[in-house]
């Protein structure tokens, strides 16, 4: 099974790009979205349905903001929408499907780059986020958390460590969080395969900083450790450029 996870950057854009076709190209068994940007009704899905996929939307009530999505193969036996919080669920950033023997998440975390009025909103969706796996992990085995989570864990996982150390999305707290994330049983699938520096998945379209690899691992596809010994690869997709993020994959047995 192949299972990719791909902030997109605005949907319509990623197909106006060639979405559709690189999705025919990876033939994922599962692709989780985020940052969607659009309603439902503003996204052309037959081009989905042409692809053999069914798929689900959990839009922001903001217009062009935030929105997560699933596409998979197998039809699930239940579909998840958000974690029951109002003032979360409004930004659309948590959707779950169950199949019958294991349960994705696309997740969008917030980002905390405007310090002020979104980095209190930020940890308290991580604390409210981390609840509610640890809740559910008590309900299925096998789950798998992909997304954009907005966190560098190690000073591996980003360019210039020294210079972000007080910077949203790499600092002491949001790394700990991480930490204490994985300690909840699982498994960050990418490092579980590559140990090797200066792989990236999110670059700011500033100063080249994708042409000059100045980069952030900020997307995950994380699984429970019971799913480790399944993992057959992971890696990223650096070369697909349909957005300031590239794909992460996963390939279970």
């Amino acid at each position: 099974m192949k299972i990719i996870s791909y902030n997109i950057n605005g949907i319509r854009s990623g197909i106006n790009k060639g979405l559709s076709d690189w999705i025919e190209s990876s033939n994922p068994d599962i692709l989780c979205l985020q940052e969607i940007k659009a309603f439902p009704e503003q996204i052309d899905t037959n081009i989905f349905d042409q692809l053999g996929y069914n798929h689900y939307w959990f839009s922001s009530e903001k217009k062009g903001y935030s929105g997560v999505g699933i596409l998979c193969k197998e039809k699930p036996i239940h579909v998840e929408y958000g974690i029951g919080l109002s003032s979360i669920d409004q930004e659309g950033r948590v959707l779950r499907i169950d199949m019958k023997n294991l349960s994705i998440i696309s997740l969008y975390l917030p980002s905390g780059n405007n310090m002020k009025k979104r980095l209190n909103f930020k940890f308290f969706f991580m604390k409210n986020f981390f609840s509610h796996v640890k809740k559910i992990r008590n309900q299925f085995n096998h789950l798998i958390i992909c997304g954009d989570y907005n966190i560098c864990h190690h000073e591996i996982d980003i360019y210039d460590p020294m210079k972000h150390q007080e910077i949203s999305g790499f600092l002491p707290e949001e790394r700990e969080w991480m930490t204490h994330f994985l300690n909840l049983g699982f498994v960050d699938s990418f490092r579980n395969c590559v140990q090797e520096a200066h792989h990236y998945s999110w670059w700011s379209y500033r100063s080249n900083a994708r042409k000059n690899n100045k980069g952030w691992r900020i997307d995950y596809v994380m699984v429970s450790s019971s799913l480790k010994e399944k993992i057959r690869n992971a890696y990223l997709l650096s070369d697909v450029k349909l957005s300031d993020h590239c794909p992460v994959v996963l390939e279970i047995y």
